[in-house]
């Protein structure tokens, strides 16, 4: 058994003895394997490093109480995996592949996967680049899948307490640009704002539409949902919005599983007194419940700084007890994995 410490778990880089690698070259994918070497060596002239051609996933693996592993949706994972890809004209990952290489890193670093009812999670990190000798401005002569994982806790510290935003001057994405991928560029370039939101003592920073600065889009690091005052689950629509698998699996939950009307739909700034709730929410952040947003000298207050509004809670608990095989998911969302002893 692993040494460590499962109630002081951040989320943080941990080395864990196996990750997963595979080379696209000629035309087609290797086989791929895992490997102990946590070192990629690549070419110094790698698209990757010069013109950002790379993108990522993020999926968690959870203990349940029999013992097993859960694995939440990463069909829905290999889906956004290629379409980040395929803006950046990187080749196609087959689905099988990807979801076998997750299947691999869990199982073999099945002790990393903390203890059911700890709270702690297997955060999962897929990772396509593209390298080779290259120099020119174009897509790369051969890339690299990896996959790679460790255990965490929460991303927000407190756990599932309201914590306060800030309206962002920034914005996070051009209009028709990349804002709806998972390309490293996107938070490349919302780490001044996120840093300058966290030296006021804020969470994060939540970033505007760019076109009009008048609706919500994004939280930095997870996508923003509300609950109006007549008990409805709304969360922004836009092209600049990363398509989050929590989101949507919180539209799908609130509709089915708490009777709400959820929808997407605009979210403007001066309407935030038709909510009652909100929230961040995505692989890492789970759901953050939002006290209140900081705009300009406002400071918008939801349900309480203090306390978790009553809808938040309950789609929390329904999602984490999914996830943790507690709550009998919808089909298809759970793949289970046993742990041979």
């Amino acid at each position: 058994m692993v040494n460590i410490n499962w109630d002081e778990l951040g989320f943080s880089y941990m080395k864990t003895p196996f990750r997963y690698l595979s080379h696209w070259k000629n035309g087609e994918w290797d086989e791929g394997s895992l490997t102990e070497d946590n070192q990629l060596h690549i070419s110094e002239s790698s698209p990757a490093l010069h013109y950002g051609q790379q993108c990522f996933e993020g999926l968690k693996a959870y203990r349940c109480k029999d013992g097993s592993i859960n694995l939440f949706r990463m069909d829905q994972n290999a889906k956004r995996f290629n379409q980040s890809g395929s803006r950046l004209m990187m080749p196609h990952l087959p689905e099988e592949k990807f979801m076998d290489a997750i299947k691999q890193v869990v199982l073999a670093n099945h002790e990393y996967v903390p203890p059911y009812g700890t709270g702690g999670t297997m955060y999962i990190r897929p990772l396509l680049i593209g390298v080779g000798d290259f120099m020119g401005i174009g897509a790369a002569p051969e890339y690299i899948f990896t996959v790679f994982c460790m255990p965490v806790g929460l991303y927000f510290k407190g756990g599932l307490k309201p914590t306060n935003f800030l309206i962002s001057d920034y914005d996070r994405a051009a209009p028709v640009g990349t804002g709806a991928v998972k390309v490293g560029g996107n938070y490349a370039a919302s780490l001044l704002p996120g840093t300058e939101a966290k030296k006021r003592s804020f969470s994060d920073c939540i970033y505007l539409d760019p076109q009009t600065h008048t609706k919500i889009e994004e939280v930095g690091s997870a996508n923003f949902f509300g609950i109006t005052k007549d008990n409805q689950f709304i969360t922004p629509t836009s092209p600049s919005i990363l398509p989050s698998i929590t989101k949507y699996s919180l539209l799908y939950l609130a509709k089915e599983r708490l009777g709400m009307e959820a929808i997407e739909d605009d979210v403007y700034l001066n309407e935030l007194d038709k909510l009652s709730e909100a929230g961040a929410c995505g692989t890492a952040a789970v759901i953050t419940p939002i006290g209140g947003i900081q705009n300009g000298e406002e400071f918008h207050v939801f349900h309480s700084e203090e306390e978790v509004g009553p809808v938040t809670e309950k789609l929390y608990n329904e999602l984490i007890g999914i996830q943790f095989g507690d709550i009998e998911a919808p089909k298809g969302w759970i793949t289970n994995l046993t742990v041979e002893k």
